[in-house]
Parts: structure tokens; sequence; C-alpha cells
């Protein structure tokens, strides 16, 4: 009996070490499937000023990540795009020149940047690094920017980050950081003010229907009354009628 239960007992201890270890080596293909390149906002205003942050993750387990190029998208150029420093890295910016200037508040700029390089730094395993840009203004007309990027470690490994989600497919591998464009604040307010101007119209449609209720309740009311008093005036008529002929009635008998 002893014996049997330290065999069931050695069993399940060797089952909870399998069990474990499957558990570890599950979280950490999650943990490898969920680290991709992101963008911080997910969504700003077209038109506006926005700092983005794109958070690079280093995914390999004995190298280093060493260089990050980011394509900034030129369909809808963005008239200043400025780098933030990073401690440890060095910035190379190529640009392209516009078919067609794109004129903001600050004047005309013929030139976009296109691309963004980061070299000479080292994200180590287990590590991020935070690369921070500023986009001024962001382009309208427009419901998404899509910046493609792709990331090369110590070993020689490349990984781009360049896919989009297809519709009815599973999600990409290596997707590409998205920046949603949401309608700009102008255009919001627009709207909220044309709801508020129906709004007000209702409201004084209802105001002239109550005015129109009130005055045809008053001219009832007064017609009543002046019937009325076109009865008490007949009854009183007749009245007098009736007396009338009484007296001279009387005055007949009497002669």
């Amino acid at each position: 009996m002893t014996t049997a239960l330290r065999r069931a007992g050695r069993g399940a201890g060797r089952a909870a070490v399998v069990l474990g270890a499957a558990g570890i080596g599950v979280a950490a293909l999650a943990g490898t499937a969920l680290a991709h390149v992101t963008i911080t906002p997910g969504s700003a205003p077209q038109g506006s000023t926005a700092e983005l942050t794109f958070k690079v993750p280093n995914e390999e387990q004995s190298a280093a990540t060493v260089k990050l190029q980011l394509q900034v998208p030129t369909a809808r150029p963005i008239a200043q795009f400025l780098v933030k420093p990073v401690p440890g890295w060095t910035v190379t910016v190529q640009t392209v020149t516009l078919a067609k200037p794109v004129v903001t508040d600050d004047g005309s700029f013929t030139t976009a940047v296109s691309e963004v390089t980061w070299t000479g730094g080292k994200i180590l395993p287990g590590q991020y690094q935070d690369f921070s840009v500023s986009a001024d203004p962001l382009p309208s007309g427009v419901g998404q920017l899509v910046f493609k990027a792709v990331q090369t470690y110590s070993n020689g490994d490349v990984v781009r980050w360049i896919d989009l989600p297809q519709a009815g497919q599973p999600d990409p591998e290596h997707p590409a950081p998205v920046l949603t464009l949401t309608p700009a604040a102008a255009d919001a307010d627009a709207a909220s003010a044309g709801s508020q101007a129906g709004s007000g119209a209702d409201a004084v449609g209802s105001g002239a229907s109550g005015s129109d209720t009130g005055a045809l309740a008053l001219g009832a009311a007064g017609l009543a009354a002046g019937l009325l008093g076109l009865a008490a005036g007949g009854s009183a008529w007749l009245r007098s009628r009736r007396a009338a002929r009484a007296s001279r009635s009387a005055q007949f008998s009497r002669s």
C-alpha cells in the first residue's frame, strides 16, 4: 500500500514538472508572438500635431537589435517630421522632393521625410527601446497612415514589420505600425453645431405650435363667453315681453 502511494506521488510529481515546463514554453511563445513594433498613440485627429512613439522590442534570445529603419508615407506627406534624439543612437533622415508643395501655417514645404534610420545603439535581449518623432501637421482626407519598419539584429537577422491585416484572414505575423486618423476637431464642432441648430429649430417650431394652440384656446373661450352673454340677453328680453303682456291683460280686465 505504501509503495503504491509512493509511486503514485512520484508520477504526479513528474507530470507536474512536465506540465510546468510546457506552460513556460507556451507563455514564452505567446510573449514572442505579442512582441510587435507598435505605435503610440494609436489614433490622432487629422491636421493636428502629434508626437508618435514607436516601441521596438528585442525578440531574439542571443542577439541585439542594432538598426531600425522607419518608412514614412509620402502619398500624403507630413510637412515637418522631426526626430527626437535617443542617447547612443545615430539618426539618418532621407527626404523626397514633392510634386506638389505642402502649404501649412508655417509656410510652404517642397520636400518631406521619407525614411528615418537609427543605428549605433543596442537593444539587448529582454529589452525594448522607444523611438519618438513629431509630425506636424498630420494629413487630412485620409483615414490612416502606415509606417513600415525594418528591424536588424547583430546576428544578421532582419524582421520586416510591413504587413497589413486582410479581411477574412488571420492577423499577420509581422504587422506594420498603423496610425488611425480621426476627423479634425473643427469638423466635429461643425457637426455638433448643425445638430444643435436642428434642435433649436425644433424648439422654435414647438414654441410656434404652442402659441397657435394658446390663441385658439383664447378664441374659443371668447366665443363661449359671447354665446353665454347672448343667451342671457335673450332670456332677459323674453322676461320683459311676458311682463308687458301680463300688464296689458290686467288693464283690459279692469276696463
